[in-house]
C-alpha cells in the first residue's frame, strides 16, 4: 500500500506521515522545501518522540520522499499509484498542491479502484476546499470515478523543534478522525484513524474546544508576557479567561450536538491538561500566529460565538479573546502585523476580518470589540 502525503513539516512527520507508516504504508513525502526533502532522501528513519506521561518513542522508516517543484512527474506517477493522499500544508496551500493531485487522479487506472484523499487540516471542510481545487483542473466526471474525498479532523500538539534535525517532538495524544460515509464499505486500513458517520460534531468539538482554547490561552498568554502555553495556562489569571471561554463553548457544543455535559466537561479539562504538559515548550507566538484566520467568520472565535448570539446568547467571554487576538501584535507574524495595521488605519475588521454584516446577531457585540481595542491603541 502507498499513501502520499503532501507537507513533511513536524506535523507531516510526526502525526500523518507515522500513523500511515504504523498502518503499513510506504509513506510518499512531498514537499518544496529542497532541504528538508533532501535530508528524508539521504537518512532512511526518523524517530517521533512523544513528550510526558505515557509518552513512548517510535521509528518511522520505509519512505520515499519527492521534492515537488524539481520532480512533478514523479508526483504524478506516485499518486496515481497511490492508495491514500493526505496534506497537512495549511488551508491556504491547498490550491497550490490540487494541481498535482488532479493530474496523479486522471493519470489513474479505473480499474485501480478509487483513491482516498484526506486533507489533514485544521478547518471545517478542508477536504471540501482541496476538492473544489482539484475540480478546476481535472474533469468532474472523471474525478468522480477514481478519487473520493473525505473531510478529516485532527488533534496533537506538536510544538516548534528546539534541536534540528528530522526527529519530531509531540505530545502523546493525537486523534484523527474520518467521515466514514465517503467511502461506503471500502474504508481505508488506517487503525490509528477514527472513522465516524458523521464527522461534523467532531470536528467543531475539537475546532472548538482544542483550537479555540489553544488560541485564547496563547493571546491572553502573550499579554500577560507569557512566553509558553504552559506557563500562560500557569497564570491563574490566564486560566480563568480560557475556561470562561471553554465554558461558553462547551454549553454551545452540548446544546448542538447533544454530548453529554459530563462528557463535554471530560474532554474540556483533558485540552487543559494537554496544554498544561511541561514537556511540550510550545510558544504563545507559534500558536497564536496568523490571527487573521483565526478571527474569520467560520473559525475558532467567531463561528461559536455567532451561533451563541442567534440563539441569544451573549459570547462575553469569546469576544474578550477575540479583543485579546486584534491586540496581538508579533512582529516576527505577517497577519498579525498586518492586523495592526488595519487596525491603525480605520479599516471594517468586523466585515473584512469577521465576515460579518449588520443581519448578523454578533455584528453589533463584534463592532464594538474592534472599537475599543482600536481607541486603546
Amino acid at each position: 500500500m502507498i499513501a502520499v502525503h503532501f507537507g513533511a513539516g513536524n506535523i507531516g512527520r510526526g502525526f500523518i506521515g507515522l500513523l500511515l507508516h504504523e498502518a503499513g504504508y510506504e509513506v510518499v513525502f512531498a514537499d518544496v522545501n529542497a532541504e528538508l526533502i533532501g535530508a528524508l532522501q539521504a537518512t532512511p528513519s526518523y524517530r517521533v518522540i512523544e513528550a510526558g506521561a505515557g509518552g513512548v518513542e517510535k521509528t518511522v522508516t520505509g519512505y520515499r520522499a519527492i521534492d515537488s517543484g524539481v520532480d512533478p512527474d514523479g508526483l504524478v506517477a506516485a499518486i496515481a499509484a497511490a492508495d491514500v493522499v493526505t496534506t497537512a500544508v495549511g488551508p491556504n496551500i491547498l490550491k497550490f498542491v490540487a494541481p498535482a493531485i488532479a493530474a496523479g487522479i486522471l493519470a489513474r487506472p479505473i480499474s485501480a479502484g478509487p483513491l482516498a484523499v484526506m486533507a489533514c487540516e485544521n478547518a471545517l471542510g478542508a477536504t471540501d476546499l482541496l476538492r473544489a481545487e482539484v475540480l478546476k483542473h481535472a474533469p468532474a466526471a472523471e474525478v468522480g470515478v477514481r478519487a473520493v474525498f473525505a473531510n478529516t479532523a485532527v488533534d496533537r500538539i506538536v510544538p516548534e523543534q528546539s534541536t534540528p534535525g528530522l526527529d519530531v517532538l509531540v505530545e502523546p495524544y493525537c486523534e484523527w478522525a474520518v467521515e466514514s460515509a465517503a467511502f461506503g464499505s471500502a474504508v481505508p486500513p488506517i487503525p490509528g484513524a477514527h472513522f465516524v458517520p458523521d464527522l461534523a460534531p467532531y470536528i467543531e468539538r475539537k475546532l472548538f474546544t482544542v483550537n479555540t482554547g489553544h488560541a485564547t490561552t496563547a493571546y491572553y498568554g502573550r499579554l500577560a508576557g507569557h512566553a509558553t502555553i504552559a506557563a500562560a495556562l500557569a497564570d491563574g489569571a490566564v486560566r480563568s479567561s480560557v475556561e470562561a471561554v471553554l465554558g461558553e463553548t462547551a454549553e454551545f457544543l452540548v446544546a448542538k450536538h447533544d454530548f453529554a455535559a459530563v462528557e463535554q466537561r471530560a474532554y474540556l479539562e483533558k485540552t487543559l491538561e494537554r496544554f498544561s504538559n511541561p514537556a511540550i515548550d510550545d510558544s504563545v507566538e507559534r500558536v497564536g500566529r496568523q490571527p487573521i484566520r483565526k478571527l474569520s467568520r467560520n473559525e475558532r472565535f467567531v463561528g461559536p460565538a455567532s451561533e451563541i448570539a442567534e440563539a441569544g446568547g451573549a459570547a462575553t467571554a469569546l469576544l474578550g479573546a477575540m479583543a485579546a487576538a486584534l491586540r496581538f501584535d508579533a512582529p516576527g507574524d505577517e497577519e498579525a502585523m498586518k492586523l495592526q495595521g488595519m487596525l491603525r488605519d480605520g479599516t471594517d475588521i468586523v466585515a473584512s476580518v469577521m465576515g460579518l454584516t449588520p443581519a448578523d446577531a454578533l455584528y453589533e457585540s463584534a463592532a464594538t470589540t474592534v472599537e475599543s481595542v482600536r481607541g486603546s491603541l
